[in-house]
């Protein structure tokens, strides 16, 4: 029974972690708003060590269509620009030589429709994350029966396992038709 409750909590533990990552795929995807989050995937080369523009600089949205971003230190300031250039961001960084620019142009009908696109994209793998969850989960769960669980123990975990599942998807269900709705307001 113990060994159910523990493989229940896992299987929780992983599909809440499935909805994050989720989340944290849909974040970086932008909705023509400027967004500090926007710049979480850009690293630049710090002192040797690959870091993220938020740990080397400020970064602020002064309106909903620039990001400022201010380096600690003026000397990197030409490898946050690199850095950007060299990102799939697709932004023209503008260097003044003490802070870095970046104007947001607002999103065509097309790439508006292109990014709901793959905002589904990543709602879906998403959702196979916390499928394949609960496969693995029944299948441990089956083999506990075959070493002398109840039936009845195994069939509530099942349930509750189910549960878990259409809790979660759910939830990834909100947030895609959170980010399509963001995405296509103009």
């Amino acid at each position: 029974m113990e060994e159910i409750e523990l493989f229940l909590s896992d299987a929780e533990e992983q599909m809440q972690k499935a909805v994050s990552h989720t989340q944290n795929e849909l974040g970086k995807i932008r909705a023509g708003k400027a967004m500090p989050s926007m710049l979480d995937g850009v690293k630049l080369d710090y002192y040797g060590t690959m870091s993220p523009i938020s740990q080397v600089a400020s970064i602020n949205t002064p309106d909903a269509r620039t990001i400022v971003i201010k380096p600690w230190e003026a000397k990197i300031l030409s490898d946050i620009e690199r850095a950007i250039i060299n990102s799939d961001l697709g932004l023209n960084p503008q260097n003044d030589g003490e802070i870095i620019r970046l104007s947001i142009p607002p999103l065509t009908e097309e790439r508006r429709k292109d990014l709901v696109k793959q905002v589904k994209s990543e709602g879906e793998n998403g959702k196979i994350r916390i499928r394949r969850v609960r496969q693995d989960t029944n299948d441990s769960l089956k083999k506990l029966q075959k070493e002398g669980a109840s039936e009845d123990a195994v069939k509530s975990a099942e349930d509750d396992v189910q549960k878990y599942t259409n809790s979660f998807i759910a939830q990834i269900d909100d947030l895609v038709a959170k980010k399509e709705e963001e995405i296509m307001t103009i």
